[in-house]
C-alpha cells in the first residue's frame, strides 16, 4: 500500500476491468487486508467499473470486503459498469451508490469453452489420453461433452448461482425469492436499478467517499490506495498488455479484410 496516504483520509480502491485470477486477485486481497488493519484509514470506497469475471475470483473479492467490512465502513460506487463479479463483490458494501446511466446487475453465471473436435480431425490431430477418474477429462475441448458431463457441468453452474443468489439477498436485504426474480442475467441502468433495490443510492465517487467519511466521522476526503509492485513485476504486466492490444488490433485486421472479401 501506498504510504502517501494521509491519516484519516478515506481509501479509494479501484475494481477497473474483468476480474481474474491469479496475481491481480491475490493482490486486490492483501490490499484489502492491510486497509483492514491500518490504523491510518477509517473507511474505504469500492470505486467499480468491471463487467466481472471468474467466479471464483469474484466471490475471493467479496469474503475479502466482507472481512473488512466487519471492522470499517466500506461503501461501494458503480461508476460505469457493476455487474456479474463485480457486482457480486459490492454486496460486501454497507451502501451501494450508482451512477445514473451505470450498468447495474447482470445476476447470472455461465460457463463456456470451444470445441474442436472437427478441426482437429479436419487438419489431421488426434489427441491421446491417459487418465483416472470417470470424470476427469470433463471440459477438454479436443472431444464433446457426455450427457453425464454435461449434467455434472450444469450442477456446478446451478451452484455458484444458488451462492449468488444468496450474497445478493443478504447484501441488500431482499428475500430470496425476489432476488431470483431478479437473476436473469439481465443489467439495468442505475435509476431502474434503485427501483428495484438493487442500489441505495445514484450519486458518484464524490458522494460514495462523503457517505463513508459520514459513517466513519471523518471529514470527506478521499485517496487512492494501491498495492505497490515490485518494478520488474510492473514492466511485464505492460508488456504482456502491449502483446495482447496488439494481438488484438491484427485479428481485428483480419475480420476486416474477410468481411471485405
Amino acid at each position: 500500500m501506498r504510504r502517501s496516504l494521509p491519516r484519516g483520509r478515506v481509501a479509494v480502491v479501484r475494481l477497473y476491468g474483468p476480474i481474474v485470477g491469479s496475481g491481480r486477485t491475490a493482490d486486490s486481497i492483501e490490499l484489502l487486508r492491510r486497509l483492514r488493519d491500518s490504523p491510518r484509514v477509517p473507511a474505504v470506497v469500492l470505486d467499480i467499473d468491471s463487467p466481472g469475471g471468474s467466479a471464483a475470483a469474484s466471490d475471493d473479492l467479496f469474503l475479502a470486503l466482507d472481512r473488512l467490512a466487519a471492522k470499517k465502513p466500506v461503501v461501494a460506487a458503480i461508476r460505469g459498469t457493476g455487474a456479474s463479479g463485480a457486482y457480486l463483490a459490492a454486496m460486501a458494501a454497507h451502501r451501494l451508490l450508482a451512477n445514473p446511466n451505470a450498468a447495474v446487475g447482470s445476476i447470472g453465471v455461465i460457463s463456456v469453452g470451444p470445441r474442436v473436435r472437427r478441426l482437429l480431425d479436419h487438419v489431421g490431430i488426434r489427441m491421446n489420453v491417459t487418465k483416472a477418474g470417470r470424470l476427469k477429462e470433463m471440459g477438454a475441448p479436443w472431444r464433446d461433452e457426455t450427457d453425464e458431463e454435461r449434467t455434472k457441468e450444469q450442477e456446478l453452474v446451478d451452484a455458484y448461482y444458488d451462492a449468488f443468489v444468496r450474497r445478493v439477498a443478504r447484501g441488500r436485504k431482499l428475500p430470496e425469492e425476489r432476488v431470483r426474480e431478479l437473476a436473469t442475467g439481465e443489467i439495468w441502468l442505475g435509476e431502474r436499478a434503485l427501483e428495484l433495490g438493487l442500489v441505495d443510492e445514484i450519486g458518484d465517487l464524490e458522494r460514495a467517499i462523503e457517505v463513508a467519511a459520514e459513517k466513519a466521522g471523518v471529514p470527506a476526503r478521499g485517496a487512492p490506495v494501491r498495492l505497490r509492485r515490485p518494478f520488474f513485476t510492473r514492466l511485464l504486466d505492460r508488456f504482456a498488455t502491449a502483446i495482447a492490444s496488439s494481438v488484438v488490433d491484427e485479428m481485428e485486421t483480419l475480420l476486416a479484410d474477410r468481411r471485405r472479401m
